[in-house]
């Protein structure tokens, strides 16, 4: 199936690292050209040698931009300068920022602020002057990848699945608030996926219950209704396919990914 992705603009917000990088990937597999931001130049420069591992000759459709997604102008500044370089940005994906899992009698209000800032703001500052420059072309994709948090109120998880849940109420209300203009928004929440931040999780478990991380992973896989976590290139296949010319009527889509773990109708 071609994706029809060929030359296209795609700026990756936390491209650096786990699904964001997966995703960079694929986009460079079917003829596009990516963009990554993320706050450390430094992992930047380990995912451009990462992609060019995997797609050597590429390095003319690979830039890396370092900024702090959290600042609103610095963002700004990414995005006017990934244009500058590269051309009009046809698509973003969003993939940055996590929010830290925290005991309920634990929390303070600063907790809910770094939630949003880690997850929701760093999405919005990408969001904001990329959107209105898309509509001001007439076409663009923007493509979220949230989080099964914002679904269900975990306890451990209640500011970052309330930063979740925002992040998917901006997707579809900014699909529908933009779709005249020609401008395609959805949103994909993956559930355990084997990166970095589930490795840490994962030695975190396995120290706190005596066992390895090898039985850590074992007891999460057993768990899930597929059998095993999901793989980044997993997430990865399906964000390339939401944005690309074969999804082209969907819009607002709220994607879950998950493996069936959370059986939910909504």
């Amino acid at each position: 199936m071609d994706l029809q992705l060929q030359d296209k603009h795609v700026l990756i917000g936390g491209g650096s690292k786990g699904i964001g990088l997966a995703c960079a990937a694929g986009f460079l597999g079917e003829g596009a050209r990516v963009s990554l931001v993320s706050r450390d130049a430094a992992h930047l420069e380990a995912a451009r040698r990462t992609l060019l591992e995997r797609h050597p000759g590429a390095e003319e459709r690979i830039a890396v931009f370092p900024a702090n997604l959290r600042d609103a102008a610095a963002a700004a500044a990414v995005v006017d300068e990934a244009e500058r370089q590269r051309g009009p940005i046809d698509i973003l994906v969003n993939c940055a920022g996590a929010a830290k899992r925290t005991p309920p009698d634990e929390l303070t209000p600063q907790h809910w602020h770094e939630a949003m800032e880690a997850k929701y703001f760093t999405y919005i500052h990408l969001i904001d002057p990329i959107i209105k420059r898309m509509a001001a072309r007439g076409s663009g994709v923007i493509l979220n990848v949230v989080g099964s948090g914002g679904k269900i109120g975990k306890p451990l998880h209640l500011p970052g699945g309330a930063a979740n849940a925002s992040l998917m109420l901006v997707s579809a209300g900014l699909a529908a608030a933009y779709g005249p203009r020609g401008i395609r928004v959805n949103a994909v929440n993956p559930g355990t996926t084997r990166t970095e931040r589930m490795q840490a999780g994962l030695a975190v478990e396995a120290r706190a219950h005596g066992v390895s991380i090898e039985e850590a992973l074992a007891k999460t896989s057993a768990d899930l209704p597929l059998g095993r976590v999901a793989e980044p290139e997993e997430i990865a296949d399906a964000v390339l396919f939401l944005c690309s010319a074969r999804a082209s009527y969907i819009s607002g889509a709220i994607v879950s990914m998950d493996g069936a773990v959370t059986p939910m109708v909504v």
